[in-house]
């Protein structure tokens, strides 16, 4: 079975593996010194919570109607959340310089550019939640006779969109139609079918097979006996076996889920071709994006929860989530003055991953298992222009088959410019199972070895890539994304973990069920709502 992560030798580094196709670039000649480092999330303060909290008295206490821990997607939905619905007693602690989480981005003298999640297709009129936040922003306008919103041009991802390395040319979209054979391609054409079906199937109750949110997803037992299953025991039941499409089918639990083929539920995996379609099936659904990626769309929730008076504060170290009676409690650090402060509040949305949350929250120091996070590095790179290629033209998504990597997403594709110069980011998931063990070798790693490898990975399809490069930065994301594995989506820790508890309600694309920002952003919601509820505060439901 020929899978998109090739047999890997261990490097002299001592690293991790490189590809076979990584290998065949490493013997170019040395280059010009190329600039850059590490960007990475503020590791050493996240790594204060290992040791739990000491104690000691709060140098300041305050009181607040809502204290949201964490400032991503879903902290900054419940925020946003909260301020639509003229909540303004609001506290939102962040432990990182900057808020956005996974939803993060940068800038240069170039461009902005993501240092994690960059897209989100364009939603149905079911998808209430994300709908408000895109309207806030400009980016629909309306629906249509079938319920899909109406994008506004300037949102939504310029042609031509995505483009494959394959057999020495780029060649358009992302299956490797060049040299298939009819088997390939008939088999190609019933996996497509059978998406389509699934996309269009109802169930009593009107519920799509796959839908975002997951819970809007409909529960009938065939499908949730998906969830149990590989994706690839799926596949083979399902007797697909092209080489080319078991490819194209792991290139997408790589790209949404860091997972491999055997790594993610059928269910899942299922769920990447069948929900982001038009509600009877058919074609994806287009892209909205921005240069900056998904921040463009929590940078305007921040900003929204501001103007609503919430208090956002970056540094802040949460270390402990203490309910009682009343409310509850987060003890924090502040981490530029050093300082133990701590905040009181009669609801507390606590919107980090669930491994965090078990450290700080004593009330569920006796969970365990069910959450599996997949370590991520992301590169963004400056050229002092966009090298040449051979076949299809640069696209905003450019991927190269047999790569490691999911390849790049040129950054300055939205952009007006006159400019040669580009940033490009360049997305590696890795999908060992053995996720803990990873993660030790990438915090030991240096920036040198990132220069060398994104630029060996790169270099099969543009060969003089090292003539353009000025500048490479690197972040590595340590728990970038919760796995959807075989039992995970509709198991008992996963729903388990989305329950309120008492004062204090849980956020988080690990606790919606998929890593995606739909999902993320939902969850905020539901935390905000489940808060006002809380709070004695009316509201229209958007759930």
């Amino acid at each position: 079975m020929e899978l998109t992560r090739r047999s890997v030798l261990r490097g002299a580094s001592g690293l991790l593996g490189l590809s076979a196709l990584e290998l065949a670039g490493c013997g170019a000649p040395r280059r010009a010194p190329v600039a850059g480092g590490f960007a990475d999330p503020a590791a050493d303060r996240g790594h204060l919570l290992r040791t739990g909290d000491p104690g000691g008295e709060p140098t300041s206490v305050e009181r607040a109607g809502v204290v949201v821990v964490g400032g991503g997607a879903a902290g900054l939905s419940a925020a946003w959340r909260l301020a639509r619905c003229g909540v303004s007693d609001v506290v939102v602690l962040e432990l990182d310089d900057g808020t956005g989480g996974t939803s993060a981005s940068g800038a240069n003298s170039v461009s902005a550019h993501p240092w994690g999640a960059h897209y989100v297709p364009v939603p149905t009129q079911s998808q209430r939640a994300l709908c408000e936040l895109l309207a806030d922003v400009g980016a629909i306008r309306g629906f249509d006779a079938a319920g899909v919103a109406r994008a506004d041009d300037l949102h939504l991802c310029r042609d031509p969109e995505e483009r494959l390395f394959h057999a020495g040319m780029w060649v358009e979209g992302l299956y490797p139609h060049d040299g298939a054979s009819d088997d390939d391609l008939a088999q190609l054409a019933r996996f497509r079918e059978t998406c389509g079906a699934f996309a269009a199937r109802r169930d009593a109750r009107g519920r799509r097979a796959f839908a975002l949110p997951v819970a809007s997803s409909s529960q009938d037992s065939d499908l949730l006996a998906l969830d149990r299953i590989p994706f690839s025991d799926w596949l083979a039941r399902e007797g697909f076996t092209s080489p080319r499409l078991l490819w194209y089918a792991e290139y997408g639990c790589r790209d949404d889920f860091g997972a491999s083929l055997a790594g993610t539920s059928a269910w899942a995996g299922l769920h990447y071709h069948a929900a982001r379609v038009a509600p009877g099936g058919g074609d994806a659904a287009p892209v909205l994006t921005w240069p900056e990626g998904n921040a463009f769309l929590v940078r305007a929730m921040e900003r929204a929860a501001a103007a609503g008076g919430a208090s956002v504060r970056t540094g802040a170290v949460a270390l402990s989530v203490v309910e009682h009676r009343g409310g509850a409690s987060v003890t924090w650090i502040d981490a530029r003055s050093g300082d133990r402060r701590r905040t009181d509040a009669r609801h507390v949305v606590c919107a980090v991953p669930r491994f965090v949350a078990r450290r700080i929250v004593p009330a569920l120091s006796g969970e365990s298992g069910g959450f599996v996070y997949a370590p991520w590095v992301v590169a963004n790179l400056t050229l002092r222009e966009d090298p040449v290629g051979h076949g299809f033209a640069t696209c905003w998504d450019n991927v190269i088959h047999g790569s490691p990597s999911l390849g790049y997403v040129v950054a300055t594709h939205q952009s007006d410019r006159r400019e040669r110069d580009t940033v490009w980011t360049w997305y590696r998931p890795f999908t060992e199972p053995d996720a803990a063990a990873v993660r030790m070798r990438l915090s030991g790693s240096s920036w040198e070895e990132w220069r060398d490898r994104v630029l060996a990975d790169l270099r099969p399809a543009h060969p003089d890539i090292e003539e353009y490069v000025t500048r490479i930065d690197v972040r590595r994301w340590g728990h970038g994304m919760v796995r959807p594995g075989p039992g995970f989506v509709w198991g008992e820790a996963r729903r388990g973990a989305a329950e309120r508890r008492g004062a204090i309600s849980f956020a988080g694309a690990d606790v919606g069920g998929l890593p995606l920002f739909e999902e993320a952003q939902w969850a905020g919601v539901r935390a905000a709502e489940e808060a006002m509820a809380a709070l004695g505060h009316r509201f229209e439901s958007w759930l």
